[in-house]
């Protein structure tokens, strides 16, 4: 999983994410359609909503309202349970459940994207994300994907309190997703249309400058931008 990202031809998609009701931010994956497109596939028109309404469970095929039911710190967050909302439901575009694609990518790094399952050839709308490197998992669920933008999100969430069974305290919930047109800008920059043109992690910008003048700048714009806003709030 080392070409470019974004640069590949494969479909990118979106998750915007709040957590107790605050929109926290952004989360762009690339799916690995050249590798497994039918994965690839079902997630991308899960994040659109464009199969309409599951014959099987009677609910959009939409991750759209759905929740992250699932948080263990040092391991991953686990949602896309459009039915039932707790683990125990969900719905792919093929039917309740579809087979295992390939096993070709691995569980690798953080950030990767990867069927939940509850055993061989179980693979519904339900995902999860990685927040280490989880080898254990591979020839077990199907990876079809990985984080580009918006792993400090994955992170706030990843760190959101858990009661019993891993279950967050508070919802965190997929508050609009979808698919971005290929050329289309991610929308990482300006996310909450505040005027400021600067991401909230510096692992989201484009490129990397090596000036120090451009990173001084860049301190200087965040500190001004939050002096404004802290006289807005007095």
């Amino acid at each position: 999983m080392e070409a470019e990202e974004g640069k590949t031809g494969n479909p990118r998609c979106f998750l915007d994410i709040a957590i107790g009701g605050e929109v926290e931010g952004r989360v762009v994956v690339e799916l690995l359609a050249n590798v497994v497109p039918r994965t690839a596939e079902n997630f991308r028109a899960l994040c659109t909503g464009e199969k309409g309404v599951g014959p099987n469970t009677g609910v959009p095929l939409h991750f759209k309202g759905s929740r992250f039911h699932r948080v263990i710190k040092g391991f991953m967050i686990q949602g896309g349970d459009i039915s039932a909302g707790d683990g125990t439901g969900g719905e792919s575009i093929y039917g309740l459940k579809f087979e295992d694609e390939n096993f070709e990518l691995k569980h690798e790094r953080k950030g990767i994207l990867s069927m939940a399952n509850s055993g061989l050839n179980t693979n519904g709308s339900q995902f999860f994300i990685t927040t280490t490197r989880t080898s254990h998992l591979d020839g077990k669920h199907v990876v079809f994907g990985k984080v580009i933008k918006g792993m400090g999100v994955v992170r706030s969430v990843e760190h959101t309190p858990t009661a019993d069974g891993d279950a967050p305290t508070v919802d965190v919930t997929i508050v609009d997703c979808g698919e971005i047109p290929e050329g289309e800008d991610d929308g990482i920059i300006n996310f909450f249309k505040d005027g400021d043109m600067y991401p909230d992690w510096p692992t989201d910008l484009d490129e990397k400058p090596v000036e120090v003048s451009w990173w001084m700048n860049a301190v200087d714009s965040a500190k001004t931008y939050g002096n404004e806003c802290y006289k807005v709030e007095i």
